[in-house]
């Protein structure tokens, strides 16, 4: 039996990944069998995160796709390229015509990296604007100046360390890509309101016109916190008298998504801007940078027009996207830890901070274009939870279990049972704080309270998943005779609707009229509207949310279920990400055995760009 034949008959392959390795088959019957396998596991990589599948590395992805039972014997790493380099389907790099090495190929073998080719054209693609983006900006104005204006925009600390948010603004002045990284509660979004402010001040300081600034998004949920996070920012400083009112009411603060920036077409594969047609901005920032995959980014750097700054917002230490990539994590890499920088700008920085600034040590691909920030400024009294996310960051699970254990981390509570147990510990969190949501006075006021608690979960199916919980919670509370949707109850809106305005992650509230007609409420970006059901895009029930759907949210008190199985799923991204949607406290529900392996375990995606980046 050949070795593609036992990958499909081991059910290591799924019918699309079949499809293609059958059509290579159909079109070319002497085509080596293990071009086949390989060409059905590059297509399955794909499905799993992954931009390129590594020949060393294809046990492993065998194992990510079922850690039992073995997989079947495999080629060695030689005779993989062996096989591969000579196969008609694929174009073997370095190639003889370099002008467009790939075309015609459905298959590509670089650096012994399998790609299908449109996902190795979209790392070349990438690499190269984000190249040209990472070239310096010149010269930042007047000196006197902008010193005068950091220090009221960025008041001093109080130690000898240069304010790392202070150092992200003057990034961001002489720099055309800035990633600007944190964990949450280190002031991202205030920063990225103080830079606005500097920007804009500067250019009319220098007689010139307001910046065109565009913010956004990959979700609209996100996108809308970016907006009130960019708000009350905004407030603030001008109730401190940092910032004239009459100039922060020409700050732009309405972010959009990422989707309707570039110009979503609907039937097509394209977005309206792009390359031969960039975005009308001199400056574009864009929050939860880790939810953005390869080709999603890819479209986004190359829209930026030339000349134009790119600010990229994110925490590496988040989920990846969902599709294909983790983008913001392979640039972080590149950029290297984000507290050094070139010796020129080290100085001239210093000397406007009047602190010291590192110098970095060798020469990442985008060194100097990150800065992370590492200080917490924002968290619950009553919740320390940094330390146990730091734990976790670290894959240091004994740690982390012990302070668990010994209730170090105050406001984070450990429950641990079996799926069977964990619905009635749902219900006795969950119930109280929905009640209240349904019990508000209005739609506005329930949305409100339903920013107070939520349920998450690791899975998305089986007892311990987020679609059985939230179906318990709605038997719950549905009233006596009530169909599927009934006053109080919360949705989330899972497609984007740009005819109805309502993106995927939205949240929604069912609400009863007096006259009797059931309506359910957005928070949106013209404020609160309401649809009749009928009408409403695709939805779910969101009582209980994945993490996935969870990110860009926030809310006072988190319920983290973990399953009482480990699954390939869960790891230390996806419990940091469910752990930090916490603003006051969570109960953490895993089992020990559970939660060791899932600190333990690292997610991992495959690709080629931190050395694309390196190349030029």
């Amino acid at each position: 039996m050949s070795l593609y034949d036992a990958l499909r008959r081991g059910g290591w392959l799924r019918a699309i990944d079949e499809a293609l390795a059958d059509t290579l088959r159909r079109r070319r019957p002497d085509t080596d069998p293990r071009v086949l396998a390989a060409a059905a596991l590059a297509s399955h990589a794909v499905a799993h995160g992954h931009s390129g599948l590594p020949l060393a590395h294809i046990d492993d992805f065998l194992r990510e796709i079922a850690p039992e039972p073995a997989p079947p014997p495999l080629p060695s790493l030689a005779e993989w390229r062996e096989a591969l380099a000579a196969s008609p389907w694929v174009a073997a790099l370095p190639a003889q015509h370099p002008d467009d090495p790939t075309r015609g190929y459905p298959l590509v073998l670089d650096a012994d990296r399998l790609y299908l080719r449109r996902y190795h054209d979209y790392e070349q693609r990438l690499a190269s604007a984000l190249r040209r983006l990472a070239r310096p900006c010149g010269e930042a104005g007047d000196e006197a100046w902008l010193r005068a204006r950091l220090h009221a925009l960025f008041p001093a600390s109080g130690d000898d360390a240069p304010d790392a948010q202070a150092l992200a603004a003057l990034a961001a002045l002489r720099r055309r890509l800035l990633l600007l990284t944190g964990g949450p509660g280190t002031g991202k979004t205030t920063t990225v309101a103080r830079l606005l402010v500097l920007l804009v001040e500067q250019a009319l300081q220098g007689g010139g016109e307001l910046p065109r600034i565009a913010l956004a998004a990959p979700t609209g949920k996100a996108a809308t916190r970016l907006s009130e996070a960019l708000r009350d920012n905004l407030a603030r400083l001008v109730a401190t008298g940092a910032l004239d009112e009459t100039l922060a009411a020409r700050i732009p603060s309405d972010a959009k998504t990422l989707h309707r920036l570039l110009g979503w077409q609907p039937g097509r594969t394209g977005f309206r801007h792009h390359a031969g047609h960039p975005l009308a901005a001199d400056l574009v920032i864009v929050d939860e940078a880790s939810m953005i995959d390869l080709p999603l980014m890819t479209k986004l750097v190359e829209a930026v027009p030339p000349g134009a700054r790119l600010v990229l917002i994110g925490d590496r230490d988040q989920l990846p996207s969902v599709e294909t990539g983790d983008v913001l994590a392979a640039l972080c890499d590149a950029a290297g830890e984000g507290d050094g920088f070139d010796g020129a700008f080290a100085e001239w920085a210093g000397g406007l901070l009047g602190a010291p600034v590192a110098v970095r040590d060798g020469d990442a691909p985008l060194a100097g274009a990150r800065v992370h920030l590492r200080r917490t400024y924002r968290q619950g009294e009553g919740l320390a939870l940094a330390p146990l996310a730091a734990c976790i960051r670290a894959g240091e699970a004994e740690a982390a279990i012990a302070g668990l254990q010994r209730g170090d981390f105050t406001g984070v509570a450990w429950r641990q049972g079996s799926d069977r147990a964990l619905a009635e510990q749902v219900l006795a969190s969950a119930l109280p704080h929905y009640r209240a949501v349904a019990a508000a006075p209005d739609p506005g006021e329930g949305l409100r309270r339903a920013r107070a608690f939520r349920v998450l979960a690791a899975l998305r199916e089986g007892a311990a998943g987020a679609r059985t919980l939230d179906a318990q919670i709605t038997d719950a509370l549905r009233p006596n005779g009530a169909g599927e949707l009934f006053h109080g109850r919360l949705l989330i809106v899972t497609e984007n609707s740009y005819r109805h305005g309502l993106f995927n992650g939205d949240m929604g509230l069912c609400w009863r009229e007096a006259d009797g007609t059931l309506r359910v409420w957005f928070d949106t970006a013209d404020g609160l509207r309401p649809w009749l059901p009928a009408a409403l895009p695709a939805h779910a029930g969101a009582y209980a949310l994945t993490v996935h759907k969870s990110q860009g949210s926030e809310f006072d008190d988190v319920f983290l279920a973990l399953p009482e199985r480990d699954a390939r799923v869960l790891g230390r991204e996806l419990l940091y990400t469910g752990l930090t949607r916490a603003r006051r406290a969570v109960t953490l529900w895993a089992r020990e055995d559970v939660l060791r392996a899932a600190i333990a375990r690292r997610t991992q995606r495959w690709s080629g760009l931190v050395e694309r980046l390196a190349q030029g």
